[in-house]
């Protein structure tokens, strides 16, 4: 198999649209191949990104030459990839433009939540569809997970990478402390933690040399705000922390994963101490209603296994399980 594709086959468009809440908009993206004239449930996937940075930066920089979006739209998908409020391109609450201590905790899952019906809605609405195929990763797996369970009817098939669960250990996200509206991550000195999850003899090769630079150089220009300020930052939303505390850290699920009557992909890489394999494990445990669940183990990956030299593995994995016709047995 190829680790290339023909980019002049994809094409491109950005939308904002309103969300439930005045004055605030959300930025898609979407990419789909060229010839693409007809669209399907089956053929369409909306996706949502983590606790830290947009989807921009986890599924669009086009690291070796072509993204997460570029390969799902040269496999024949028709993907839109939303930034929940306060993330990437769309609006920021007023609260971020001033000091982070002035103001509690900023867009919880609830919101995360609301955002990507907003986001789903559109996509039906735009395609004239009934239904798409959705992936997620990391808190975005428990937005999208939340979502299905209570949307089926709009659900195709749901893949999570790395979802949110039950833990009785500290959660690496939460650093502790008095939490503000939001924190400001020093994006260009996150390689050392990134690179620190992985055994010592993978750290030199986890990251295809260039790679981190590029991400870094795109993920900071999300957010030129903090460019402009705290350079070499970008202001993170403290509200996916505050629920840490209240639901995963405290024994209470955010919602119930035996809720989700749809099929689903679980993937997980080895390396990841975010959210380490027991609990990922505990979590696929408790998808008992879905009629179809995998797990794909990921080796020689971290939570980040999107951006890394095995990214091909999950890229993959996701194409075909969303490719593949699911009837019951």
């Amino acid at each position: 198999m190829t680790n290339s594709i023909d980019m002049n086959a994809v094409v491109a468009s950005e939308h904002r649209i309103p969300s439930d809440t005045a004055g605030i908009e959300l930025y898609v993206r979407n990419k789909r191949p060229s010839s693409m004239e007809r669209f399907s449930p089956e053929t369409t996937i909306v996706m949502v990104h983590g606790a830290t940075y947009s989807s921009g930066s986890l599924y669009d920089v086009a690291l070796g030459g072509f993204s997460f979006m570029d390969y799902l739209a040269s496999q024949g998908f028709d993907v839109f990839a939303v930034d929940v409020r306060g993330y990437g391109k769309s609006s920021r609450p007023e609260a971020m433009e001033r000091e982070p201590k002035l103001s509690p905790p900023l867009i919880d899952t609830d919101i995360g939540v609301r955002d990507f019906s907003s986001a789903v809605d559109f996509v039906l609405a735009r395609r004239r569809l009934s239904k798409v195929n959705i992936f997620a990763m990391s808190w975005g797996g428990t937005v999208t997970g939340a979502y299905t369970a209570k949307n089926p009817d709009k659900v195709v098939k749901l893949s999570v990478l790395a979802p949110q669960w039950l833990s009785e250990a500290p959660i690496p996200l939460d650093m502790g402390g008095d939490l503000a509206a939001y924190r400001l991550v020093p994006v260009m000195n996150t390689l050392p933690r990134w690179l620190g999850t992985a055994p010592e003899h993978a750290r030199d090769t986890i990251i295809p040399k260039g790679w981190f630079e590029q991400w870094a150089a795109a993920t900071l220009a999300d957010d030129p705000w903090s460019e402009s300020r705290e350079p070499g930052k970008l202001r993170a939303t403290n509200g996916p922390i505050q629920d840490i505390r209240d639901y995963w850290r405290a024994g209470k699920p955010y919602y119930n994963p035996s809720d989700i009557t749809v099929p689903v992909l679980l993937l997980h890489g080895e390396w990841d101490v975010d959210v380490p394999i027991d609990l990922a494990l505990a979590y696929f445990l408790e998808l008992t209603s879905s009629p179809s669940r995998v797990w794909i183990e990921i080796g020689e990956a971290t939570h980040m296994a999107l951006l890394e030299k095995n990214r091909m593995k999950a890229f993959r994995a996701i194409s075909e399980f969303f490719q593949d016709v699911y009837a019951p047995e």
